[in-house]
């Protein structure tokens, strides 16, 4: 557990969920996952297996308090062991581009199907007007604007340093206040918001809400890594 805390990710632009709780449970995974031997491919496809099934649930199950909960615990056990295979991988020695593009296929695949489930469910389920229907739409643009940004953003900055090695823990760090006002851009914020599906009402408020957060706060990101690409590709 001592090597695997040197070999965690920077905690900067972590929000408060992924670096608070994630990270710490992927801690515990990537221990149990380096005793039984896994790879880090494997522990990746753990991680798909539970994500997916509970947004298969989702999509497919009426709505109500025991399905909340049991999606919410497989999504969040899905996301710790997506933060796990690369515990594993960096602590086996840094892992292979092979196994970081399938990590990163994965979550976009996530990224996308956690709102296709929304949507699915609010028609089947609901009887909500279809002009609802566009808030899981404009949340999957924005999500996957985002993530796409982020993993280009990291991936522009490595090449400027000559380096395919991301930044572990003590290369940078970001504030607990910063943490907690990102938090409404925190994929685990969302998975733990289907605790409300039985809920609708409250999960549809919830949701939007984080819909509304993620697309105005996109410009803000986007200038933010454009001005800095352009530092690095002037340096």
């Amino acid at each position: 557990m001592t090597t695997l805390r040197g070999s965690q990710k920077s905690s900067k632009g972590a929000a408060a969920y992924s670096r608070f709780v994630n990270r710490p449970l992927g801690r515990v995974f990537a221990a149990l996952a380096a005793s039984l031997g896994l790879a880090p491919n494997t522990v990746t496809a753990i991680s798909a297996l539970f994500t997916f099934t509970g947004l298969v649930l989702v999509a497919t199950i009426p709505p109500s308090a025991v399905l909340g909960i049991g999606v919410a615990l497989l999504l969040g056990i899905g996301y710790a062991l997506d933060s796990a295979d690369g515990q594993v991988a960096r602590l086996s020695g840094g892992g292979s581009l092979a196994g970081e593009w399938l990590d990163h296929v994965v979550d976009a695949i996530k990224t996308s199907s956690v709102h296709v489930a929304v949507v699915i469910a609010w028609f089947r389920f609901t009887d909500l007007a279809p002009g609802w229907l566009l808030i899981p739409l404009v949340y999957l643009i924005a999500d996957n604007a985002r993530f796409f940004g982020l993993v280009l953003s990291d991936f522009l900055r490595r090449l400027d340093r000559g380096s395919s090695k991301m930044i572990l823990k003590r290369e940078g760090t970001t504030s607990t206040l910063y943490s907690l006002a990102v938090l409404p851009f925190d994929y685990g914020l969302l998975l733990l918001s289907f605790v409300l599906f039985a809920w609708m009402p409250a999960f549809v408020v919830l949701y939007g809400l984080l819909t509304l957060a993620n697309v105005l706060v996109l410009p803000v990101a986007f200038r933010r890594w454009f001005r800095e690409m352009k530092r690095l590709g002037s340096a």
